[in-house]
């Protein structure tokens, strides 16, 4: 296999391993630690059940899958910066997945709220948005710095 492709697994893989951790993470604190809210509110007890059942699957396929991408692309340390891209988009996957499900679920199809009932649900809200801004922000700083540092290294 090419460095190009290890390259690309590494790259995708965390991204997706990233996005499926994040949403593991959302699944666990605020859907059965903190019980604030399930994927989809408006439903009975069971409905709430199976579409939190749902969505843990999918975010359990998208670990298992940037895992195995991950384990495709071999050792991150025989890949330039490696350990750097890989901590990068495994933070902007993990923010992407904030993003994605906070404007999707929260703002566009209003299934649920971080906090339902709270009388502040919008900070919550708008919270979890930027923490999803912050992830991936965190996360360009790594790529952006590996990719300097490779520049520098190229360059003399």
């Amino acid at each position: 296999m090419s460095i190009d492709t290890k390259k690309r697994f590494l790259i995708v893989g965390s991204f997706i391993l990233g996005f499926g951790f994040l949403g593991a993470l959302d699944g666990i604190i605020f859907h059965q630690i903190l019980q604030w809210h399930s994927v989809i509110m408006d439903t009975t007890r069971t409905g709430q059940i199976v579409s939190d059942g749902i969505f843990h699957l999918a975010v359990s396929i998208a670990l298992v899958l940037g895992g195995i991408l991950l384990w495709l692309a071999g050792k991150p340390t025989d890949i330039a910066k490696g350990v750097r891209d890989v901590l990068g988009w495994f933070l902007i996957g993990g923010g992407t997945f904030n993003l994605v499900e906070g404007i999707i679920n929260h703002h566009i199809l209003q299934i649920h709220r971080v906090k339902p009932d709270d009388p502040n649900a919008m900070m919550y809200d708008l919270a979890f948005l930027a923490s999803g801004v912050l992830l991936i922000l965190i996360g360009m700083t790594f790529k952006r710095r590996s990719h300097k540092k490779e520049e520098r290294s190229i360059h003399g």
